[in-house]
C-alpha cells in the first residue's frame, strides 16, 4: 500500500460512478433475457477494482477523469487522505464482485446480483454518505495490528 495523500473527492467520485454500474448491474441481473449481459457488467466492473486495488486510485480510470476534468474545477480539498485505505477498498470490492464472477461460473444461482448487490451498498454508502466500508475495514484490520 501506499502513504501517498489523495484529495478524497476522487475516490467517492468514483464510488458514484461505481455505483450507478452497479444498481445498472443488478436491474439487468433480475431479468433472466439480460443475465448475460449482467454478467459481463460485473466482469468488467470486478476488472475496474483490480486496477484500483493493484494500482490505486491514481492509475484508476475514475481517478484520471477526476484529476483532469473535475479537480479543476473545484477548490482545494480541506484535508488530504492516505491513499492506502481507499485502494484497500478497491480490494474488497475487488474480493466481493469476482467472488460474484466465479461463483456465477460454477453456476451458483443469483451470485450476480447478490454480489452486486453488496458492492451496490458499499459504493452507495461512500458516494452519498462519505462512509467507505473497506476503508474502515482497512482501519480496523490496522489497529488491530494485521497490517501494517
Amino acid at each position: 500500500m501506499s502513504t501517498k495523500q489523495i484529495d478524497p473527492r476522487g475516490p467517492r467520485f468514483g464510488a458514484a460512478i461505481t455505483t450507478v454500474l452497479l444498481a445498472t448491474d443488478i436491474f439487468l441481473a433480475l431479468d433472466s433475457t439480460t443475465a448475460d449481459a449482467a454478467f459481463i457488467l460485473l466482469v468488467a466492473i470486478t476488472a475496474l477494482f483490480a486496477i484500483g486495488a493493484i494500482f490505486g486510485n491514481a492509475k484508476h480510470p475514475y481517478g484520471w477523469i477526476f484529476k483532469n476534468l473535475i479537480r479543476p474545477r473545484l477548490g482545494n480539498p480541506k484535508e488530504l487522505e492516505d491513499a492506502a485505505a481507499p485502494q484497500f477498498a478497491q480490494g474488497v470490492g475487488l474480493f466481493v464482485a469476482g467472488a460474484g464472477v466465479i461463483l456465477h461460473i460454477f453456476g451458483v444461482p443469483n451470485a450476480v446480483v447478490i454480489a452486486a448487490g453488496a458492492a451496490f451498498v458499499a459504493a452507495f454508502l461512500n458516494s452519498v454518505f462519505n462512509y467507505c466500508l473497506g476503508c474502515q475495514i482497512y482501519f480496523r484490520l490496522k489497529r488491530l495490528r494485521v497490517i501494517r
